[in-house]
């Protein structure tokens, strides 16, 4: 299917062709003419389908005649700031030969809110916002979402994941009833099962299989290593493959700081990143790692997704996602656009037993190397057989089938 196939008018395609795009991507061919039919749609698709040109395109053709004073026609609601930016992106490049080009605003925490006020005077047809600054903004009547006709929620499982229940339920209760709602997801997760039910009506649910030849080519590799020597381990992995830039993930904004300091330390230019940071420090770090002028960005789960970094030859899991879903959003940020790459894991002795929960969740198995010179001297620890490893707590039907004769 072609993009002129999709229902899309003639200014929308001169934008897409601006971005060198020729054909929609699975994702693309599967929801646009979905959302342009007026259907609720919740889509499995992942960072780098191009899915947020999925939702964006479809928006910018439904708007309609832009109205002074504006009203939010469009909300589009995001887990981090830096997906806020990306869309925004998104959406700028797009509307670019419209007649009329739709004002769009994007609200988000950890920077102050009175510019944003002040740029939400004379209202707005687009808001890409996060949940918490939304919330402020309509508490000091800078904006009313009484006239929203389409939601969008991308990334829903990471808003779930970041406990914006309530606040996405104080959301819903502000907007109007008859309206169209658009879910993007990496899960179909009974969490989410339960927010269509409150949210939608009857949707459409897309899921689109990449191609085996658009699977990212990523070389998984598990190092045993014992904790104390892992900053080691990793600057001798930086210096032996001459790795250009490398992400390396933590557990922690602590461990952001500590790692990058014991980093350039020994000479390696290194960068922390996290959500402690104010707005501007995050962008500048991550303006400077896309641009070289930094080798190691050290992380949180904050750039797990949504970050679309080119030529990222390898990311580091210095310590293990909590949750065995994120391993997948982790190492997805190497290998992109039909590059290669690598995504090593240290695997300490108290990280043995979670990084066997995260093969069995995903039925992939690695070798454990060891490094010559880091080999780790403690033995794995066994999880205690009430918790301790997320996924290997009893649930309470397993408890009562426990207490059955």
């Amino acid at each position: 299917m072609s993009l002129t196939s999709l229902g899309l008018s003639a200014p929308l395609l001169r934008a897409v062709a601006d971005q060198g795009y020729q054909d929609p991507t699975p994702i693309q061919t599967a929801v646009i003419p979905e959302v342009l039919a007026g259907r609720d749609v919740w889509a499995k698709a992942s960072t780098g389908t191009g899915k947020t040109a999925a939702f964006v395109l479809p928006i910018l053709e439904m708007l309609g005649p832009l109205t002074i004073p504006r009203r939010v026609k469009a909300l589009i609601l995001v887990p981090t700031r830096e997906l806020a930016k990306q869309t925004l992106d998104v959406i700028a490049a797009l509307r670019a030969h419209l007649p009329q080009r739709p004002k769009t605003v994007v609200v988000l925490g950890g920077v102050s809110i009175n510019p944003q006020m002040m740029e939400l005077r004379g209202g707005a047809d687009i808001v890409v916002a996060t949940p918490g600054r939304l919330l402020d903004l309509v508490d000091k009547n800078a904006l009313s979402l009484g006239g929203v006709k389409q939601l969008v929620l991308d990334e829903a499982d990471r808003l779930m994941d970041n406990n914006f229940s309530e606040e996405l339920a104080r959301i819903v209760a502000l907007l109007p009833t008859t309206r169209q709602t658009l879910l993007f997801s990496a899960t179909f997760s009974p969490a989410l099962s339960k927010l269509e039910k409150q949210l939608m009506r009857e949707a459409v649910r897309i899921e689109v299989v990449e191609p085996a030849a658009e699977v990212p080519s990523i070389t998984q590799r598990a190092i045993e290593v014992d904790a104390p020597r892992r900053t080691q381990l990793l600057r001798h992995l930086i210096e032996t493959h001459r790795w250009e830039r490398v992400l390396v993930f933590v557990a922690t904004t602590h461990a952001t700081e500590h790692v990058a300091a014991k980093l350039r330390g020994a000479g390696i230019n290194a960068i922390a990143l996290s959500g402690q940071l104010s707005q501007g420090a995050r962008m500048k770090a991550l303006d400077m790692f896309r641009a070289s002028r930094v080798d190691v960005l050290v992380a949180t789960d904050l750039a797990s997704r949504g970050l679309d970094i080119t030529g990222l030859p390898a990311v580091v899991n210095y310590d293990l996602p909590r949750s065995p879903t994120d391993y997948v959003h982790r190492i997805g940020r190497t290998g992109r656009a039909g590059e290669t790459g690598v995504a090593v894991s240290f695997v300490t002795a108290e990280a043995s037993a979670h990084f066997s929960l995260i093969e069995k969740t995903h039925q992939h198995y690695v070798v454990r190397e060891r490094i010559a010179g880091f080999e780790p001297t403690q033995a794995p620890v066994a999880p205690p057989s009430t918790g301790g490893v997320k996924g290997t707590r009893m649930s309470k039907k397993d408890k009562l089938r426990a207490k059955r004769p």
